[in-house]
């Protein structure tokens, strides 16, 4: 288990501008490391602790589920002992993917708060909207462009680098 994937019992803020806040860092770290920068950060809702955090890895454990999110939801499940994480929100620097938005949806996640919104990759407002299927068993509460223009600027930074 990587030190990003470890729990985390800070409370950070303890509020959603504050754990986006760590997300952010979080994804900044997964720049410097090459990864596309997302950062995720899993929070137990009623006392606003922190339960896991991570940034993308897909490109280090050559991984294409390596998602921020991915990762958070399993190393919460570990912690708690359960698939469950129905008392937990979820802050993510960028719109879910499909994949990750099913994931959340599985995993029972209370609240997902994210940052930019993904017209071309998103799951959750744009493509597929996961959550308005008729086939969704779970919907958490979606809040999103909390802190949006900083974590826009990340991605954009990091792919103007990349070309």
């Amino acid at each position: 288990m990587t030190e990003q994937e470890q729990s985390n019992n800070g409370k950070n803020g303890g509020t959603p501008q504050g754990h986006m806040a760590r997300a952010l860092a979080l994804a900044q770290a997964a720049a410097a490391r090459g990864e596309i920068p997302v950062g995720a950060v899993l929070v137990h809702g009623p006392s606003g602790d922190i339960i896991a955090e991570a940034g993308n890895l897909t490109e280090e454990r050559f991984d294409a589920t390596a998602h921020a999110e991915m990762l958070v939801l399993q190393a919460g499940g570990r912690k708690l002992a359960s698939p469950r994480l129905a008392e937990c929100d979820l802050y993510v620097t960028l719109e879910p993917c499909p994949m990750c938005a099913a994931a959340i949806g599985f995993a029972r996640v209370r609240r997902l708060y994210f940052g930019a919104y993904d017209p071309k990759g998103g799951g959750v407002e744009h493509g597929p909207r996961i959550y308005q299927q008729p086939t969704c068993h779970h919907k958490p509460e979606v809040y999103g462009g909390i802190d949006e223009q900083e974590a826009a600027r990340l991605l954009k930074d990091f792919f103007k680098d990349k070309r």
